[in-house]
């Protein structure tokens, strides 16, 4: 979105969505498909986060990548040998053209649908009534309903602010033309370790600082072990509990320090430690909407955060995932469009970390469930599974959570799990029982029926 000139007169609209990310741009194609008159403000770029420096340039790097893993798989199981070398400038250069024929694309199908695109900032001003604004024009946009989707942006501590040089969010990761020699990864979440297996890759030494106890804390406790022994295996340095006072750039290296006194020194530092909504400013509070915690917007049973005024995606804070705020974006419109007036559902929401090995949960996990049934799991190790063997990567296993004889969770962690992710689902939506596991056929040989071993194994109390 590069143009300076609003596209019309006319800025009475019967939508207005603020942000096009996943969420936001799809609430604007889905309600122009349906007739309605629709503007879209984005102040930066079509896509958001997700698109531009976040979770599809960080699994392009992964795709790409991917071969250095199993060349040292099968090198390990004596089966090959050799090298791969990653030309990193040419992934880079892929993936800036992805992405900008992705945005290119995205704003044809916005100008076909008829829908108004504004390179602005948004305000609500009144009922009714957004500014936007530009350096070089301001428009007041009046709409009937009001999506905002506006994500989120990386969490920042004092004594740990990124300046993209040395010290690196997401964004600043995803800008760099070649990997350090030595990476510092601050936070053990779904963010940093993608990025640091990304870097491990092309041969950066990575060190993982977590002030908690486990890695991917959010997870099953079998699945972080399984994780940190893989990538102890990697030779990464897993430093755990421990509290980082302050990170620096000194002498053109990160100097990480922490309140026990311990220094740490790399090439650069990523800071990973979660996200914030982009809340501020945004003048929510004129009609009377309120925030929670680090500003993420309350909204009621039907998304709205005031009369007719949406709040969908990271900006709730209900879920932080992609597919989230499609989702919610989805509900909104047809509740616009008249096609539904109940409270907004959704069944389990999946959760995948990419890499090498990756991890899937739909679900309850069984700590989840204490004290509101008989909980059971069950589970298959993935070292039985011909496919996983024939990749030899067989480290993981897929584990079910049982409630009441019903399926009520399923986890992953092991060689491309995320392949049965939407199968987990609907067994999940489902409520499968034992009866249903006889339902659906298997096919063989495939890493899915590992999924199947873990619904026929025994059931047992969880550890």
């Amino acid at each position: 979105m590069t143009s300076n000139n609003f596209p019309t007169e006319n800025r009475s609209y019967d939508l207005v969505v603020v942000g096009a990310g996943p969420g936001g741009f799809d609430a604007a194609v889905e309600a122009a498909e349906e007739g309605i008159k629709v503007a879209l403000v984005e102040k930066e770029l079509l896509g958001g986060t997700c698109l531009n420096v976040g979770c599809i340039p960080t699994k392009l790097y992964l795709g790409a990548t991917s071969p250095v893993e199993e060349l040292a798989a099968q090198t390990k199981a004596r089966i090959a040998k050799g090298e791969i070398e990653i030309d990193f400038k040419a992934l880079c250069t892929k993936k800036d053209r992805f992405i900008g024929a992705t945005r290119k694309a995205m704003a044809q199908k916005a100008k076909k649908l008829g829908i108004d695109l504004y390179p602005a900032t948004a305000k609500v001003i009144g009922k009714g009534k957004v500014e936007v604004s530009h350096p070089e024009e301001t428009a007041v946009l009046e709409y009937k309903d009001l999506i905002l989707a506006t994500g989120s942006h990386p969490t920042v501590f004092p004594g740990l602010e990124p300046d993209n040089e040395t010290i690196l969010d997401n964004s600043g990761f995803l800008a760099l033309t070649e990997m350090p020699g030595s990476l510092l990864v601050i936070g053990a979440g779904f963010i940093g370790l993608e990025m640091a297996q990304i870097a491990h890759r092309t041969g950066t030494k990575i060190t993982v600082v977590d002030a908690l106890d486990r890695i991917a804390v959010y997870e099953d406790p079998e699945v972080s072990k399984t994780l940190q022994g893989v990538f102890k295996r990697h030779k990464w340095n897993i430093k755990l509990g421990v509290k980082v006072k302050s990170v620096t750039a000194e002498n053109g290296k990160a100097v990480l320090r922490t309140e026990d006194g311990e220094e740490l020194i790399a090439d650069k530092a990523l800071i990973a430690v979660g996200r914030r909504p982009n809340s501020k400013d945004l003048g929510l509070e004129i009609l009377g909407a309120e925030t929670a915690g680090p500003g993420f917007v309350k909204v009621n049973e039907n998304l709205e955060a005031a009369d007719n005024v949406y709040a969908i995606g990271d900006l709730n804070g209900k879920v932080l995932l992609a597919h989230a705020a499609s989702h919610q974006a989805g509900y909104v419109v047809r509740r616009i469009s008249g096609k539904t007036d109940g409270p907004y559902e959704h069944g389990p929401i999946p959760s995948i970390l990419y890499g090498s090995p990756e991890t899937m949960r739909v679900g309850v996990m069984p700590a989840d469930l204490e004290g509101k049934g008989e909980v059971k799991v069950s589970s298959f190790a993935l070292v039985a599974n011909p496919i996983a063997q024939a990749y030899a990567a067989t480290q993981g296993f897929v584990k079910v959570v049982w409630l009441d004889g019903k399926v009520a969770g399923i986890t992953a962690v092991g060689h491309h799990v995320s392949g049965f992710t939407t199968a987990a689902a609907m067994i999940v939506q489902e409520n499968w029982t034992e009866k249903d596991i006889h339902k659906v056929v298997f096919p063989h040989p495939s890493l899915d029926e590992a999924l199947l071993g873990a619904l026929k194994a025994e059931k047992k109390d969880p550890k």
